[in-house]
């Protein structure tokens, strides 16, 4: 359960992905892509969830482009991460976006 993968402290979730097919969504056989709004709305209880149990300093948004065009556009897809983050402070927003995936990934983005 993703409740016990947070008691390991070396673990970091990536937030994204999960406008395909396999995540039970048929977002790619719409008339028209989904919304911003709509992506948030569904998203909004695995991603609060994840943020929940891990905190934002172990979670990331990520777009899993380019997979993620057959079902949805990039500026609608980085729209609903920032209404799901609407709430969040500015720290927790730059763990969010950017400062999660710099640690984990040991990227030097000053």
């Amino acid at each position: 359960s993703m409740a016990e993968l947070a008691t390991c402290p070396n673990v970091v979730v990536k937030l994204g992905g999960m406008v395909n097919r396999g995540a039970g969504y048929d977002f790619h056989s719409a008339p028209v892509p989904p919304s911003s709004e709509t992506i948030a709305e569904v998203w909004r209880p695995y991603i609060e969830t994840c943020i929940e149990l891990f905190g934002p300093t172990r979670c990331m948004f990520e777009s899993n482009f380019p997979v993620d065009k057959m079902a949805i556009g990039y500026k609608a897809l980085w729209n609903a991460f920032k209404r799901l983050a609407s709430g969040a402070s500015r720290d927790e927003k730059l763990a969010l976006f950017s400062g999660t995936a710099a640690r984990t990934y040991r990227l030097d983005i000053t």
